[in-house]
């Protein structure tokens, strides 16, 4: 049995498009990206339809059928009342049919950039008449914008280059506005008047209308035409392949456009809308305000999240139908998982999601990551969210809290979420809430959580998820108290005193010495210091900046061996101004963090031969002397 055909190919006049989208009978879905085109891109299009060069397809749908979108006309049409219901909704081409629209047919000056330059510019645009009529390298140069005031000029306005500011300028410079080009009689009228006494001239126009105005008449434009009858499926399987400016459409804006259909606004939903009566708050904002380390949420990560929750419960109640037997639905979170979310799953699991988000904010916080910018991996949130809030009201017990804490932790300093990451979601959840609630299966993260003592001495990259972690180890529990004043570090003494890694024995000093990168910038010579603790080390040798530490702070030794030991320094290593020392027992304790942190065991070599590779331990002392 053949299938039945989804859509037309057909074409249609540029002319007619163009009328369609003036009376808003073709307008857009209002999930549409807006007009982005630059100047050269609408001078571009312009050119490319007067030289009778393809311009490629449209797309559009007709409406009246199973999807049902909000519409919204096409920029720069406005109507005094509502605007009428579409036909049909543009789906591919809104770049080049609004670009066209506004050069073509609109009175108004067009707001675009120009020069690859950000800032908007308004303008008109203009065909050289002669140029138009000239050679293909003379057309390719004929059509061109000027400035609202429809005046060139040079040297800071004081001398006019081209003024059209008048129909008299235009006519005397041969210069057609195109926004006249099918409505050109009373401009031609004008133009003949202007030029009686030069037939030459006005001889121009017959050439000019046939070669140049009745090619934009008789253009056509390829039209593919989604039938009313196309299926959601189908209809969002075309929004897959379509590009928009040359931007993919994103899963959350395809996921838009398929709940617009049965009337919910999933952007509002996320976004909120400060204009609504009364004002909505949106879910990213809400979560933003639970906490500093939520801004890093996208609308991706946060569908991923309810996909997983939906396909667990879809799980959860194959089983129980089928009594453990049979193949249960797969629970899942990819892309295609997230298009097939049907708008009743999302309402039944956003807010679930959203509070899971909360409740990995609360976890994060115990934890010691407060910032997107120190959170290890902003993936590993959306199982972690899902996993919270899949643990009901039990997700706080000590017991449980720390086997989500090993879970968390190695997957880390695993370094397991970097890529195939939809796959470990899936297994993750279903996994960590079993062997939470006492289960004795280990998760598969928790099995493959492998680090050795040499990652400690390469982890020297800000980006890397291993070195956030331990940045984050290293304040839990009181620890990492500042050098300066003894204060422990919380959320608000974080960011009011910009904590970040800083190198215990500084840069500089190790670059005089002749210490290579690869050992001074490891993680092992790097703790979390305030700012202005940082600026007081200066490029100093340790020794040094401890006994000015001592003396300007009022602070004696055993004051200042506490502050260090609470970074798991020994403060003797630092006084005789020891790196290696001072490195591999630091990298020594670091190991234990990990491993306390995982419940497992930190492997490979012993920690001297890790450091020692790059730089042997009993190399002569005056190699470190202050």
């Amino acid at each position: 049995m053949t299938a039945e055909t989804t859509f037309d190919a057909t074409s249609d006049t540029l002319a007619n498009l163009l009328n369609e989208v003036a009376t808003g009978r073709i307008q857009l879905p209002d999930f549409q990206r807006g007009w982005v085109w630059d100047d050269e891109h609408i001078a571009g299009v312009i050119t490319s339809v007067a030289r009778s060069f393809p311009i490629g397809a449209v797309m559009t749908l007709q409406t009246g059928g199973e999807v049902r979108f909000k519409a919204r006309t096409v920029e720069g049409v406005s109507f005094k009342g509502e605007p009428p219901d579409p036909d049909r909704l543009l789906l591919d081409g809104q770049q080049r049919l609004t670009s066209m629209y506004q050069a073509l047919k609109l009175k108004d000056a067009i707001r675009t950039t120009r020069n690859g330059n950000r800032r908007a510019v308004e303008v008109f645009y203009y065909v050289d008449i002669a140029k138009a009529l000239g050679s293909a390298e003379e057309r390719e140069e004929a059509v061109f914008s000027v400035p609202a005031t429809k005046r060139v000029t040079a040297d800071f306005g004081r001398q006019t280059l081209l003024d059209l500011s008048t129909p008299e300028g235009e006519y005397a410079a041969l210069m057609f506005p195109l926004n006249q080009t099918f409505s050109c009689e009373d401009w031609f009228d004008g133009f003949r008047d202007f030029w009686e006494s030069d037939k030459a001239k006005k001889d121009l126009l017959k050439p000019f209308r046939k070669e140049f105005i009745d090619t934009f008449k008789s253009y056509a434009v390829p039209v593919i035409q989604l039938r009313r009858t196309a299926s959601k499926e189908a209809v969002c399987r075309v929004f897959e392949k379509v590009n928009t400016g040359g931007v993919a459409l994103t899963a959350f804006e395809l996921v838009t456009a398929t709940y617009a259909a049965d009337g919910y606004n999933l952007r509002e939903d996320w976004l909120g809308n400060p204009k609504a009566s009364p004002p909505v708050t949106g879910r990213k904002a809400r979560m933003a305000e639970a906490g500093e380390v939520l801004k890093v949420i996208e609308a991706t990560d946060f569908l991923q999240a309810v996909s997983l929750l939906y396909t667990m419960a879809g799980k959860e109640k194959t089983e129980a139908r089928e009594g453990g037997k049979g193949i249960p639905s797969a629970i899942s979170c990819t892309r295609q998982s997230i298009l097939d979310l049907p708008l009743a799953g999302y309402r039944d699991h956003a807010d679930r999601a959203e509070e899971g988000f909360r409740r990995a904010r609360q976890f994060l916080w115990r934890e010691m990551v407060f910032s997107g910018y120190d959170l290890p991996y902003r993936t590993q949130l959306v199982p972690l969210a899902a996993i919270l809030v899949s643990l009901g009201g039990r997700w706080n017990d000590a017991s449980v809290r720390a086997r989500v804490r090993n879970w968390f932790w190695c997957g880390v300093f695993g370094e397991l979420y970097g890529s195939a990451i939809e796959s470990r979601f899936a297994r993750d959840l279903p996994e960590v809430v079993a062997w939470a609630l006492g289960g004795e299966v280990l998760p598969q993260t928790v099995q493959e959580s492998n680090f050795v003592t040499d990652r400690l001495r390469t982890l020297q990259s800000r980006q890397s998820a291993a070195y956030k972690g331990l940045h984050a180890l290293t304040m839990q529990g009181g620890r990492a108290l500042d050098w300066r004043t003894g204060a422990g570090v919380q959320e608000q003494t974080y960011f009011d005193e910009s904590i970040d890694i800083h190198h215990i024995f500084p840069r500089a000093w190790c670059e005089k010495k002749g210490i290579g990168r690869g050992l001074y910038n490891s993680i092992a010579n790097k703790t979390a210091l305030s700012a202005p603790t940082n600026r007081f080390l200066s490029g100093d040798a340790p020794s040094t900046y401890l006994r000015r530490l001592q003396d300007r702070q009022k602070l004696d030794a055993e004051q200042v061996d506490a502050f260090l030991a609470s970074h798991f320094i020994d403060p003797a290593h630092l006084r005789a101004d020891d790196l290696m020392g001072m490195m591999v027992a630091r990298a020594e304790a670091l190991a234990a963090l990990i491993t306390e942190a995982t419940g497992r065991p930190v492997g490979g070599r012993p920690m001297a031969e890790a450091f020692g590779h790059v730089l042997p331990v009993d190399e002569p002392a005056e190699e470190f002397a202050a």
